[in-house]
């Protein structure tokens, strides 16, 4: 560990690490896991719209699959605990940019949580 202090770079062999799994998302189909929870924050693998029971990309195209996509995110979090309205952080990757506007509407159905501006921090 790098670092000149003495005990530095200690503290983060102390946090928590733990692997999340469900079989109700897809199974991760490389060398990593569907979610990992680190102290108090679940890093979510990046999520296609697979069915968990097939394998497969839903049928319909990207607003079934971005309705699967987030319906998998949802179940992991529920696997650790929670649900997508703690999700803090998405990040969406499209294939075509003129499919934002349609995902951007599931996703707002998905997670409906509104912040109000004086609770957030400066």
């Amino acid at each position: 560990m790098g670092g000149g202090g003495k005990g530095k770079g200690l503290a983060m062999l102390s946090l928590i690490r733990k692997v999340i799994s469900t079989a109700k998302a897809p199974a991760a189909t490389g060398p990593y896991s569907q979610a990992v929870l680190v102290d108090r924050t679940i890093y979510i693998s990046g999520q296609l719209g697979m069915d968990p029971a097939s394998g497969q990309l839903v049928p319909g195209g990207v607003v079934e699959e971005a309705k699967q996509a987030l319906t998998n995110m949802d179940e992991i979090l529920k696997a650790a605990g929670g649900d997508l309205t703690n999700a803090v952080k998405t990040t969406v990757l499209l294939a075509d940019i003129n499919d934002f506007n349609t995902v951007n509407d599931i996703y707002r159905q998905y997670s409906r949580v509104v912040f109000l501006q004086e609770l957030l921090t400066r």
